[in-house]
């Protein structure tokens, strides 16, 4: 356990301090955040890519007493710094993918427009960049035996960590917390598109046997024929068919324990916040009606450890930013609950 003589977590958090406030280095911390500026392949609302600040500077808000958590602060969060130079990329990206996204949806070709093929080509090339990076970063984390927490950026970042983590723990399964599949294959021609990570990672990384979805309330049809000729490869609980249970008097309790029964031993949670309730992440990218409450998802997640699976690591993604800090706000207390329960 590290030394907080003199570290007050009653007060108020000191800024010049890391995330909520703690007093940890890096080398010191059993935690780290990664922090991932990336939100290129959006294709409804932008501002993702600048959450991590917004949440950094939310976390000081939080009170540091998590009855779930068992005190796990005290083995140490640390954020790492928000790389500049990725976020610049993504900047340049998005305006180029903001360009060609305008393009197709007036029904024009692509091969028709010299200047737009060679835009896809670069949008490709950077998120093949982006994933290089992703590996590399969390690679190094793992290798000194922490736990890596991916902080978004669009869904798209979370890739090269789970091959990352497939490398380091072998076979794990992922409980993805989601309104959307994320499914889709080439979304707008974008190979690596955040509409794809889950079809990227399950077709890539042969180590993960299973994807539980939970929450799924937008799809097409080509996602819903993945999932029915996965061979269970991927199971997916629908919001619709959650609150239908839920309104038939099924208790949360039971559903709960069949979404884990589902699950192998080493789980990965990859959390795309508008899988909760849209009162809760109103500037989320691609909001969709329904959803949960948060305590409903740290209620399953506090389950797959009573079960006595493995938490391997996490990514939260698709936090938005608005006129107010309600998103980074709420987006800072689930990162604290997930890191808690991680150790």
């Amino acid at each position: 356990m590290n030394d907080l003589t003199g570290f007050n977590p009653n007060a108020v958090a000191n800024p010049n301090n890391n995330i909520f406030g703690l007093p940890f280095t890096e080398e010191e911390s059993k935690v780290i955040i990664l922090p991932v500026p990336w939100e290129v392949t959006v294709s409804y609302g932008a501002g993702t890519a600048r959450a991590a600040e917004h949440v950094f500077k939310s976390s000081m808000q939080v009170d540091l007493l998590d009855m779930d958590g068992n005190a796990g602060w005290k083995q140490g969060f640390f954020m790492k710094e928000i790389d500049k130079k990725l976020l610049l990329k993504s900047d340049y990206l998005r305006k180029e993918a903001e360009l060609y996204i305008d393009y197709i949806s007036q029904g024009a070709e692509l091969l028709k427009n010299k200047f737009m093929c060679k835009s896809v080509k670069e949008i490709n090339e950077g998120s093949n960049y982006l994933n290089n990076w992703v590996y590399e970063q969390s690679k190094a984390i793992l290798d000194k035996q922490k736990i890596v927490g991916l902080l978004g950026g669009d869904h798209s970042t979370p890739l090269g960590l789970m091959k990352a983590l497939a490398e380091k723990h072998g076979s794990f399964g992922v409980l993805q917390i989601d309104a959307h599949c994320d499914l889709r294959i080439k979304y707008e021609d974008f190979t690596y598109s955040h509409a794809s990570i889950m079809y990227n990672a399950l077709n890539e990384i042969p180590e993960l046997t299973k994807l539980v979805q939970v929450g799924v309330r937008d799809y097409c049809e080509q996602e819903w024929e993945y999932i029915c000729n996965s061979n269970f490869r991927v199971i997916t609980y629908f919001d619709k068919n959650i609150k239908e249970r839920l309104f038939e008097g099924h208790l949360w309790k039971n559903i709960t324990e069949e979404i884990i029964q589902h699950l192998p031993q080493k789980v990965y949670i990859s959390f795309d916040i508008d899988g909760l309730d849209r009162k809760l992440c109103p500037n989320t990218g691609t909001p969709v009606p329904g959803g949960f409450e948060s305590e409903e998802m740290i209620y399953l997640f506090k389950k797959i450890k009573e079960s006595g699976r493995e938490l391997i690591g996490f990514d939260l993604v698709e936090i938005g930013v608005g006129e107010t800090d309600w998103d980074s706000n709420v987006g800072a207390r689930i990162l604290w609950r997930l890191c808690n329960l991680m150790v």
